[in-house]
C-alpha cells in the first residue's frame, strides 16, 4: 500500500541525521480526495501507518477561497480551525497508556496546505544542512539557477503556513504558465526544500541529485570529531547544576575545538548568535545567551536579563573560554538544542562556499516565536519518550 510506502520514506530520511533531526521535516501522499500528511511534531524516524493525519483534500481548497483576517495571529488561527475541520474521521487507536492517538486526535502538520497543492502523489520537505547551506545564503537564489537551472523553484523568504503556502501557490503557477509542469523541486529561503514526484524512487533519486549538485559546491565538512558531551568537570559540572534549576529541568555540557573557538568571545559566537531557519529557532531558541563571567551571580542575572527581554528562557547558553550548554526542560530537549545548534554551524560553514551567511529577519523571527502551531510542534516532539 502507498501509505506504506509513505511511511517507509519518511523512516528513510528520518532516520539519518544528514537530513532530519529532532521533528523537522514532513511527507505526504495523495490518493484522489484524501491526502495523508505527517502529524504534526511526530518523528519521521519512527513513522507508521498510524503516524499521518488524513485530511479532505476538498476541504483544504475550500480554504484558499475564504478571507482571513489581516492580523497574523487571528489569521494563522482561523486556517488551523480550518485545517484541523479538514481531518477525516478515522479508526481510533490507543497507546499502551491508554491515550487516545487515532485521527482525530493529530493535529496536520504546520505545511499541509502546501503538500495539498505540490501536485504530486508524494512529498517530502527536508531541512538538511548542506541544502541550507545554499538556502540560507547570501547568493544562494543565484547560486540555486547555476546549479539547478529551470529544473527547480526559488520561494524568498516566508513565515511559514498559510503565507508560504499561498507564496507557493503563486510561484507555481508562474512555472506552470512557462513550463507547461509543475515544479518538483521548491527551495525555500532560511528553511530547506520541497521534494515532489509519482513515486518513492523518484523522491529518493531527486534527494540524491540535490545534495550530490549542492555538495560538489562544497569544499569543506565541520570538523566535530572531538565533540563531546555530558555534565563535565569542575566549573562545567557547577554551572550545569545551576543552570538546570534555572532552566527547571536539565542542561547538557557541549565542549570541543569547534566549539572552543565560538567561544573565544562575544565577537567569535556572534555567527551563532541569530537565527537561521525555523527549526533553529524551535529547538534552539533564537537568541543564545554569551556569558564572559562563569560566577553563579554573574549567571544569573545574564539569565534574569535574558527572560526579561525576550520573554523566553535561554536554550543555548555559551559560557567564554569553557564551552556551550543546552538547558531546557527536559533533558531530550536540552540535548535537541545542542543538536541544532551543532546543525547552524554546519550551515555556516556551507554558506560560505555561496556567498556567506543569510539570517532570518526579526519580522520572521519573532512570528515564529510566537507561533502557536510551532509552540505545539515543539512540545510534543520534545516530551520524554516521544
Amino acid at each position: 500500500m502507498s501509505i506504506e510506502l509513505l511511511a517507509e520514506v519518511s523512516r528513510f530520511y528520518g532516520k539519518n541525521p544528514d537530513f532530519v533531526l529532532a521533528g523537522g521535516g514532513n511527507t505526504s501522499w495523495k490518493d484522489g480526495d484524501t491526502l495523508y500528511v505527517k502529524g504534526s511534531g511526530t518523528s519521521l524516524a519512527d513513522a507508521t501507518a498510524d503516524s499521518f493525519v488524513t485530511m479532505d483534500r476538498r476541504a483544504l481548497a475550500m480554504i484558499w477561497e475564504k478571507q482571513y483576517p489581516e492580523s497574523s495571529a487571528e489569521r494563522e488561527s482561523a486556517v488551523l480551525a480550518d485545517m484541523m475541520a479538514a481531518r477525516k474521521p478515522g479508526v481510533l487507536s490507543t497507546n499502551r497508556q491508554g491515550e487516545v492517538t487515532g485521527t482525530e486526535q493529530k493535529r496536520p502538520s504546520v505545511e499541509a496546505l502546501l503538500h495539498d497543492i505540490i501536485p504530486f502523489a508524494f512529498v517530502v520537505h527536508l531541512h538538511p544542512a548542506l541544502v541550507n547551506g545554499l538556502t540560507c545564503s547570501q547568493q544562494g537564489e543565484a547560486a540555486m539557477r547555476e546549479i539547478f537551472g529551470d529544473d527547480a523553484i526559488w520561494i524568498p523568504s516566508s513565515n511559514p503556513g498559510y503565507v508560504l503556502a499561498k507564496t507557493v501557490k503563486t510561484a507555481m503557477g508562474t512555472y506552470s504558465v512557462h513550463h507547461g509542469k509543475a515544479p518538483a523541486v521548491i527551495f525555500l529561503q532560511n528553511h530547506g526544500v520541497f521534494v515532489g514526484d509519482a513515486s518513492v524512487n523518484g523522491v529518493k533519486e531527486l534527494y540524491s541529485e540535490i545534495m550530490q549538485k549542492i555538495g560538489d559546491r562544497v569544499k569543506q565538512q565541520p570538523d566535530f570529531s572531538d565533540e563531546q558531551r555530558g555534565a563535565g568537570n569542575g566549573d562545567a559540572a557547577r554551572l550545569q547544576q545551576i543552570l538546570s534549576k534555572l532552566a527547571g529541568g536539565a542542561a547538557i555540557f557541549m565542549q570541543g575545538t569547534k566549539v572552543a573557538a565560538l567561544v573565544q568571545s562575544r565577537t567569535a559566537f556572534a555567527p551563532v548568535a541569530s537565527a537561521l531557519s525555523p527549526d533553529h529557532i524551535v529547538y534552539a531558541g533564537s537568541d543564545p545567551l554569551f556569558i564572559e563571567a562563569s560566577t553563579e551571580a554573574a549567571l544569573q542575572e545574564a539569565w534574569d536579563n535574558h527572560v526579561q527581554t525576550t520573554g523566553r528562557n535561554p536554550k543555548i547558553i555559551a559560557i567564554q573560554g569553557l564551552g556551550v550548554f543546552g538547558a531546557a526542560a527536559t533533558e531530550k530537549a536540552a540535548g535537541l538544542a545542542l543538536d541544532l545548534f551543532k546543525d547552524a554551524i554546519k550551515v555556516l560553514v556551507y554558506t560560505e562556499f555561496f556567498g556567506g551567511p543569510l539570517y532570518m529577519t526579526r519580522d520572521n523571527i519573532d512570528f515564529i516565536n510566537n507561533w502557536e502551531m510551532e509552540r505545539y510542534r515543539t512540545k510534543i516532539s520534545t516530551k520524554e519518550g516521544s
